[in-house]
Formats: C-alpha cells, sequence, structure tokens
C-alpha cells in the first residue's frame, strides 16, 4: 500500500491543506477526514507529475476522455452524507479516476464501482491497486443498470448527473440506506434518498456541476 509519509513535503503538505479546507467547509465526520488524508489524490491521476498545487487545490480536475476528478470539498460531503459503518456495502456510478471509490474504501466500505469508459475503468483499477485499495470491485458497464447482481446496497454515490433520478438504482437501495447523486441538465443539484419503511425519501441539496451520466 501506499503510505503517505513517504510523500515529499509539498505533496504532504497541499494533502493537508486540502483537508483543513474541506473540515472549514463544513465536513466534521472524523472517518472521512481521516479517508480524506489517507487517500492520496495526487495518485489517481492518469497522467503522472501533476502538481500539488493542482492535485490538491479544491476543484475539479480534468482527467480526458470528457471526465474530471471531483473537487474534494464534493467528495467529502457526498461521503458524509452517506453515513457509512464499516462495512457497508457502496455501489458508486462513475468511477473515473477511482478516487472517490478510494475515499469510500478507506472509510471501511467494501465498494463496487461501475464506469463507462473502458479505458478510466482499466486506469482506475490499476490506480486503486497501485494505491492499496485493490478489494474495490470495479466493472465496465452501463451506470444506469446500476450493479443488479450485487444489490441491494447500502449506499450509492453517482459522480455524474442523469437528468432524472435512474429507477434502476434506486430499486437497488437497502431498506434503511442511502443515495447521493447530482441530478439534472444544465442546472444540477445533489439529491438525497433515504428509503424507509419500503418508501423512497428524496430531499433536494446543494447546487452542483458535474459531467453528464451517459448510458449504453
Amino acid at each position: 500500500m501506499s503510505n503517505p509519509c513517504h510523500d515529499d513535503a509539498a505533496t504532504r503538505a497541499a494533502r493537508e491543506e486540502m483537508v483543513e479546507v474541506v473540515r472549514l467547509h463544513g465536513v466534521r465526520d472524523p472517518v472521512v477526514l481521516a479517508a480524506m488524508a489517507r487517500v492520496r489524490r495526487h495518485g489517481f491521476f492518469p497522467v503522472g507529475g501533476t502538481p500539488p498545487a493542482v492535485a490538491y487545490g479544491d476543484h475539479p480536475v480534468p482527467i480526458g476522455w470528457g471526465q474530471t476528478i471531483s473537487q474534494p470539498f464534493i467528495v467529502a460531503y457526498m461521503t458524509e452524507r452517506l453515513a457509512l459503518t464499516p462495512g457497508s456495502r457502496v455501489l458508486e456510478i462513475g468511477t473515473g479516476s477511482g478516487y472517490q471509490a478510494a475515499v469510500l474504501a478507506a472509510c471501511g466500505a467494501a465498494v463496487f464501482t461501475v464506469e463507462r469508459v473502458r479505458e478510466l475503468a482499466e486506469h482506475a483499477v490499476r490506480a486503486l491497486s497501485a494505491e492499496g485499495f485493490a478489494g474495490v470491485q470495479a466493472r465496465c458497464a452501463d451506470g444506469y443498470a446500476g450493479w443488479r447482481e450485487e444489490a441491494p446496497f447500502d449506499a450509492i454515490v453517482a459522480t455524474c448527473a442523469p437528468p432524472a433520478v435512474p429507477a434502476a438504482l434506486t430499486a437497488q437501495l437497502a431498506e434503511g440506506g442511502r443515495m447521493i447523486l447530482p441530478v439534472g441538465e444544465g442546472s444540477q443539484r445533489l439529491v438525497f434518498i433515504r428509503r424507509l419503511g419500503g418508501r423512497l425519501i428524496e430531499t433536494d441539496d446543494i447546487a452542483v456541476r458535474f459531467v453528464p451520466m451517459v448510458g449504453n
């Protein structure tokens, strides 16, 4: 497993500053903050040599194929909203670089992640293995379909925005489960969903900007 302590001083300082920015923006869960401090964001860029100021800046960064690695605050915020416990089964739609999946795994979750772009899916598997998260289960498939064979999930997170909440994903949410995803075309918002008593309770959250979710 890659060890954050072996990074150079500039990289460690940039990651520490990133975590502090996330904390100042309102993320308080100590497990999530510890995961953000542990996961080396620079290890998930498809092209190596990304300067620390870019790799750990609180902004999304393009990673090719029309995709981005999400803003650290949004990664932390969405993870915190899932209220994960050790062993939680989590479905992620939109693996991208693999960074969000690594943060989920660092929180103790059993992660299943789906990516439509084969090149990114292959990159994410390599990066996750190199960074010590080989236990993450990944597949290249249509995110709209979820991962029915592994359902139900305690939590579902999407890092790409469908125009409406996909019914196939809510169907894979366990009783008591939580789901958060960006929704909308043009104007987007995070939507938080809970399944309680067999009912779906949907709440609008903060305004965001994600790449669109594209189906096969």
